[in-house]
């Protein structure tokens, strides 16, 4: 009696502990990715993405980038109405909240369901957080991570455990997705998965149908040829009906999928149908498709090669660490060997058998730490952590390495079928979500809510269970394999933490100085930054606040798409005109539709903001390039630039004057 009560009083704190340690990592992983909502000031992506928000619309946005992303649109025009949201630090916030919902599902997904231990997964959602690099301004992104990942946990468990609602509410999920980013295509392709592991269910069932077959079989020969035919005619007939099975459950599947992808299309669609009408969707649409004749790195091939390219490069780096563990393989069996020849002729064999082996261990441990000296002074990766160059090898290398390693685990014949389900759809995670973006294997690196816990915990059982090989007379360690993994994943995690540590999205950089803040600016209150960037602000903050300009329509034009939101002034028609996917066409027919608006009410007048280099241009021409000292590709965005030019030419035409400049902006009246 007393046995049994110590032994429920024990469980019963075991089971609290394991809940205080949840807890703990929940938390972690809830506020943790909002470190940084205060910190720097970009003047492109994150602006911009929130001026979207709040004037959403075809009166403030380009038609073609609101319905690529109508969904996620949607989705940040209610946050940008909820409390603090007219301020940078409130929607850093509100949108900062999707990281955690990732790490948050991440987790849970891998300790309920896939039964990762607590501590790796832990591990391994923060690591994720760390290498998330994106601003969440640019929240497209993260609303298309997150549907990802309900439709990956909705096909997993509706396919491992026979929901077919499930298999649908994976459907609704990726059908979402296309709205929330039209590039999002391709993760149609996660229907592969549904196929993939119907025909490992079936070849299982063949497996279990040819094994108890032979075992009937082999009963039968004793018996008569007769029984032994009538077994496998039999074995013929199981087989055929399993394959009839798997037909039909494909066909369910796969028609489960399809049904809740079109459902959600269905529904959305028909929303934009009666909010816009669809002849306005598929226009936007249209010109999405038609922008990679002047955005070219946004072409199929371009994007894919982008991809590759990388991979390529990177096995420079894969190549001279594999040197590094043939060498290692090579001295630690040459010591097994000496250890096999000691068994064979010495008496104290034990004794120099122990000492072997502490010697392939340290052996193994130096020859790794070396690795990882060799790389930090070949440059594998810097230690400065406020650019990419801290984790674009290593981030590289990883997705190298969960490609092969998931690939194993397909086929390997002993490994469960749901691992292999797992497996195969953290393989196309990896493949699939750089497709549709121009920027190389970032996004991949982005998305690793799955994929870094899975190869933590691959690393760890292939640590715990792995011993030995013997392959003829001759033992094969993986004593070095342990220690070279180890001391990569080692740097890896290093790079990434810090990398998350100091790194703060900025025009595709990083912020350096965080030393700064504006005090005449609702919107920027309370936000670091560097006195540069504070003084540009004050300044022109301080001229929007004496004018009362807040509110009035703006014309800019630059680097500079975020002063609409951050001053507070809607877009005419596009906070960023010249973006090479906003061509100078389409930009004519809305100055045109602007200025017959100005013709036919006289109060309506936008404000021009213009990047200075752009307005010192306009004034001054090509003798202004002498002084503004532009770099080749700057030269390309402001000599003869036929939308710099057309909006120069409006500027003259409706008598716009000079009314403020300072360092970084020019504002015309």
């Amino acid at each position: 009696m007393t046995d049994n009560m110590n032994h429920k009083i024990a469980g019963t704190v075991g089971q609290n502990q394991r809940r205080l340690w949840d807890f703990l990592f929940v938390a972690v992983l809830v506020l943790y990715p909002l470190r940084h909502i205060a910190w720097g000031l970009d003047l492109w992506d994150t602006g911009y993405g929130y001026a979207n928000f709040e004037y959403m619309g075809t009166e403030h946005m380009d038609p073609m980038w609101l319905f690529s992303t109508y969904l996620t649109t949607a989705i940040g025009h209610f946050l940008s109405l909820l409390p603090g949201a007219k301020t940078l630090i409130g929607m850093n916030f509100y949108t900062g909240l999707s990281i955690s919902l990732l790490a948050v599902l991440g987790y849970y997904f891998c300790t309920k369901v896939l039964k990762i231990p607590a501590w790796l997964t832990f591990f391994g959602e923060f690591t994720a957080v760390s290498f998330c690099w994106c601003p969440t301004g640019s929240f497209y992104n993260y609303v298309t991570y997150v549907f990802f990942l309900i439709s990956v946990i909705c096909l997993y468990l509706g396919l491992s455990r026979g929901k077919g609602g499930l298999l649908f509410a994976a459907g609704v999920a990726l059908g979402c997705n296309v709205l929330a980013r039209f590039s999002n295509l391709p993760e149609a392709a996660m229907i592969v998965g549904v196929w993939a592991y119907g025909i490992i269910c079936w070849l299982e069932e063949r497996r279990e149908i040819v094994k108890s077959s032979r075992q009937t079989t082999d009963f039968s020969r004793e018996n008569s040829r007769e029984n032994s035919r009538e077994n496998t005619d039999e074995q013929k007939a199981r087989k055929k009906a399993a394959g009839v099975r798997l037909r039909r459950k494909l066909l369910q599947n796969t028609g489960m999928c399809l049904a809740g992808y079109l459902t959600a299309l269905l529904v959305l669609f028909g929303y934009i149908q009666i909010r816009y009408g669809m002849d306005e969707y598929v226009k936007g649409i249209l010109r999405l498709f038609s922008m990679t004749e002047v955005a070219t790195d946004y072409t199929a091939a371009s994007m894919i090669m982008g991809m590759f390219d990388w991979y390529f490069q990177n096995l420079y780096w894969e190549i001279r660490m594999c040197v590094f563990l043939i060498v290692g393989m090579i001295a630690v069996g040459l010591l097994e060997f000496v250890a096999a020849c000691v068994r064979d002729s010495y008496a104290g064999k034990d004794t120099v058998k122990k000492v072997l082996r502490i010697l392939e261990w340290a052996g193994s441990i130096a020859l790794a730490a070396v690795m990882v000296f060799w790389l930090y002074r070949q440059g594998f990766c810097a230690r400065e952590y406020t650019n990419y160059g801290a984790i674009i090898w290593p981030g590289v290398t990883f997705l190298t390495l969960t490609l092969l390693v998931t690939l194993w685990r397909i086929f390997t014949p002993s490994a469960p079928k749901e691992e292999k389900l797992i497996s195969g759809l953290i393989f196309l995670i990896v493949w699939i979500t750089s497709l549709g973006s121009n920027n190389k294997l970032y996004p991949s690196m982005n998305n690793l809510f799955l994929a870094l816990p899975y190869m933590y915990w691959q690393f760890y059982r292939f640590c715990k269970y792995v011993g030995s090989f013997r392959w003829k007379r001759i033992t094969i360690s993986a004593m070095p394999v342990k220690c070279l993994l180890g001391a990569f994943f080692l740097l890896f995690f290093v790079q990434v933490v810090l990398f998350g540590r100091s790194f703060v999205f900025a025009e595709g950089t990083g912020v350096q100085d965080l030393n700064a803040q504006v005090t005449n600016n609702e919107t920027l209150k309370g936000v670091w930054m560097s006195e540069e960037r504070a003084g540009w602000m004050q300044g022109i903050s301080e001229y929007v606040n004496e004018r009362g300009l807040a509110g009035r329509d703006v014309l800019i034009y630059g680097q500079i798409p975020a002063l609409s939101y951050y001053l507070q002034m809607p877009a005419a028609f596009n906070p960023w005109p010249d973006l090479d996917s906003y061509q100078s066409g389409q930009l004519e027919q809305d100055m045109l539709k602007m200025q017959e608006r100005m013709d036919a009410d006289a109060s309506y007048r936008p404000v021009v903001l213009l990047e200075k280099k752009y307005a010192v241009y306009l004034e001054a021409g090509e003798n202004a390039l002498e002084a503004l000292q532009p770099t080749e590709k700057e030269r390309g965005l402001i000599v003869d630039n036929p939308k710099l030019l057309l909006i120069g030419k409006f500027m003259e035409d409706y008598g716009y004057e000079k009314t403020f400049e300072n360092e970084k902006f020019v504002i015309y009246e």
